[in-house]
């Protein structure tokens, strides 16, 4: 197929090199702030994007302050300290154990959806760790529509940073530097499996 994929996608051709074809993990950063008002808007675009029973237990924390780095760093994996330390802006983005409790504004159609699916603690925590993690992937998305990059990385302490930063009703999910990319941002582009491997049909 050409890079247009033959005109079976609507989206231009220009959009999903941004989002997909020439979208990598950044690893460097340059000086240029990201501003609340960047992220308020990618938020407010990812938002609509599909979970199980609308359930929204992606919760993001946005680490800027120095002394706030500093408690972040130390969690990371050597391999992660300095990028995250440099990083323009760093979110720790985990997922609620209690979303439930906004079911009944959430999916009105079935209000009892919050205590007849979800009273199970068991229950809650599966449902929020595989919503959360569709969340943070449109997350991703949203980042690389607003023009920047992101870095996501899950080599860290995740307890610790749960610790550091949230409760126990919380499971921290990822790490993702965002920012203007470096002249040095990437590494080479890595293989993916064709379609022929990953498809099949009965």
């Amino acid at each position: 197929m050409t890079a247009e994929n033959d005109g079976l996608l609507r989206l231009e051709a220009a959009a999903q090199d941004l989002l997909f074809r020439e979208a990598r993990t950044a690893n460097a950063f340059t000086d240029e702030p990201v501003s609340d008002a960047q992220i308020q808007a990618i938020y407010d675009l990812v938002k609509w994007a599909p979970t199980s029973f609308n359930q929204q237990p992606l919760r993001a924390l946005l680490v800027r302050s120095a002394a706030a780095r500093e408690r972040l760093v130390k969690h990371m994996w050597d391999s992660n300290k300095d990028k995250t330390a440099r990083a323009p802006l760093s979110v720790v983005l985990a997922a609620d154990y209690n979303f439930h409790e906004n079911l009944p504004e959430q999916f009105p159609v079935f209000p009892e959806a919050k205590d007849v699916v979800f009273a199970d603690r068991e229950v809650r925590e599966t449902d929020a760790f595989l919503n959360g993690a569709l969340q943070l992937g449109y997350f991703i998305l949203g980042v690389r529509a607003a023009g920047l990059a992101a870095g996501p990385m899950t080599g860290a302490d995740m307890e610790g940073l749960r610790e550091e930063f949230f409760t126990d009703d919380h499971r921290v999910l990822a790490v993702v530097n965002i920012g203007k990319p470096a002249e040095d941002a990437w590494f080479s582009r890595l293989p993916r499996l064709e379609y022929g491997r990953v498809f099949t049909e009965v």
